[in-house]
């Protein structure tokens, strides 16, 4: 059974996961539809990078 960090580890990783995957989506949809402008857009993809380093950060560095 995993222990409770674990699983809030897994949830805090899914989480980010899924904020960047909807900044990267959200920023597909507005692009297509023309309602947003280029610096909104750049925003949304930092907010979804921004995530990911977190959650790269969280894990640690691989084993070897």
């Amino acid at each position: 059974m995993k222990t409770s960090s674990s699983n809030v580890s897994t949830i805090f990783s899914f989480v980010l996961r899924a904020v960047a995957m909807a900044m990267a989506v959200a920023t597909v949809v507005l692009g297509i539809l023309g309602t947003a402008d280029t610096d909104t857009l750049v925003t949304l993809l930092g907010i979804g990078l921004f995530t990911l380093a977190l959650d790269a950060l969280d894990r640690g560095p691989e084993p070897e």
